[in-house]
């Protein structure tokens, strides 16, 4: 039976093994293709590892050629980076409210936000732009800040981690003279910190790859995001498939490098949270 287990544990493993070759592949593809000259780009069989080398170049022209790719580069950032702390600290705050405060009609106000996530974005586009356009907010990095500020699902997933925080840590504490954003932010946060890191790394990369909303909200092309500017780069250079794989490989590189450090934070903070236990 032993045996057994072990064969077909192999087995699985080889088959997953498989899976995320297949899954990378594409991401390596580009990678190679990055650094590779234009003609060898279609090459058969496939050069994984380029023959001739032409990264500099690639990424000299994405960077420093006459398309500005750095101004949209840290528009991209800037936007993304504060929208992520604005919508973890007012998500955060929402959970613990809905979760450990009671007041009147709380539990009928947090049916009511959830149910405002069944609504269809795009069904609300239009009287957004009127919005926008009303209050002044439309063509500008504050307004799509402010887009992405606040998160029902944000909210709802950490309202659940803020409901498993036994009542006797909020108790103790509210008897040692402690207000609700003291115990929010000593006791309830390093507790729910996984759910806190997990959620920002998920904000950040929903709003480093949104491209709906400033395609709607943006019309200066200096306010350009990255993925705007991806589109506008691709126009320009359909035909020159090493540039574009250098633009795209630029593009997701802060998401890999967010998502490594988020892992290692995420993976630190159960194991914190299990030594508390």
């Amino acid at each position: 039976m032993e045996k057994r287990f072990s064969i077909g544990k192999l087995v699985i493993t080889v088959i997953a093994f498989i899976i995320s070759i297949a899954f990378l592949l594409p991401f390596v593809w580009m990678l190679s293709t990055s650094f590779k000259m234009e003609a060898d780009v279609f090459k058969f069989p496939i050069e994984w590892i380029p023959s001739r080398w032409n990264g500099i170049e690639n990424f000299k022209e994405v960077w420093l050629g006459q398309y500005t790719f750095a101004l949209y580069y840290w528009n991209s950032i800037k936007i993304t980076v504060i929208t992520t702390i604005i919508s973890v600290t007012v998500s955060a705050m929402a959970a613990y409210g809905f979760s450990k405060i009671n007041f009147p009609a709380g539990k009928v106000l947090f049916i009511i936000i959830l149910a405002t996530y069944m609504v269809p974005q795009q069904s609300i586009l239009v009287p957004q732009f009127i919005l926008y356009r009303y209050l002044g907010l439309f063509d500008s990095h504050f307004g799509l800040i402010l887009l992405g500020s606040f998160s029902v699902l944000g909210t709802f997933m950490l309202r659940q981690f803020f409901m498993s925080i036994h009542s006797d840590y909020i108790d103790a504490a509210k008897i040692d003279g402690a207000g609700h954003f003291r115990i929010f932010w000593s006791i309830a946060m390093p507790l729910v910190r996984p759910a806190i890191a997990t959620y920002a790394i998920l904000r950040f990369i929903w709003t480093w790859n949104d491209f709906q909303n400033p395609l709607i909200f943006l019309r200066t092309d200096e306010l350009y995001t990255i993925q705007l500017a991806m589109q506008k780069f691709t126009s320009l250079n359909g035909e020159f498939y090493s540039l574009i794989m250098a633009a795209a490989v630029s593009a997701i590189l802060p998401l890999i490098i967010v998502f490594i450090i988020g892992q290692k934070q995420v993976i630190e903070g159960i194991a914190l949270g299990g030594v508390k236990g």
